[in-house]
């Protein structure tokens, strides 16, 4: 279940990403300007069809895909929203975690015109790969500070 907000815009943004899936992408783009921005670690597009194919594919290559809201913050026509995201790669791989928030701006008829995703694709992701994990983790050891 989405956190509740006040504003109509995030809720209805919160409830579209917490329920999403293939079926409902076109429902959820409603809610974004036909121009609208998006951005993430892997993608940068603009336009409806353009996010609808990350979303796309994001359901033709991962397993058991679902975001769970958990905190929602907006001012005037700004918003960020924290979330979780479970997935499984393989249909039998085990279950992984991502977790990150998104900067969405609406415009003034309440349509999100940039999202912008925010999450460590080293931390959440490649750190959990059985190959690039081994890397990423020698690589996180070597790079952080050292402890008193």
């Amino acid at each position: 279940m989405a956190p509740v907000t006040t504003d109509p815009r995030v809720a209805a943004l919160a409830t579209a990403y917490t329920e999403l899936t293939r079926a409902s992408v076109p429902a959820l783009l409603a809610l974004y300007a036909p121009a609208a921005h998006f951005k993430d670690p892997f993608n940068e597009v603009t336009g409806r069809a353009a996010i609808e194919r990350v979303f796309t594919h994001m359901f033709d290559t991962l397993h058991e895909a679902r975001f769970v809201v958990a905190t929602t913050v907006c001012q005037g026509d700004d918003a960020f929203l924290t979330w979780e995201f479970h997935c499984r790669g393989q249909a039998s791989a085990p279950a992984l975690l991502i977790r990150g928030a998104s900067h969405l701006v609406f415009d003034e008829a309440g349509l999100v015109t940039l999202h912008r995703d925010y999450w460590d694709a080293a931390e959440e992701l490649y750190a959990k790969l059985p190959v690039l994990g081994v890397l990423a983790r020698w690589a996180q050891r070597r790079l952080r500070a050292p402890q008193p």
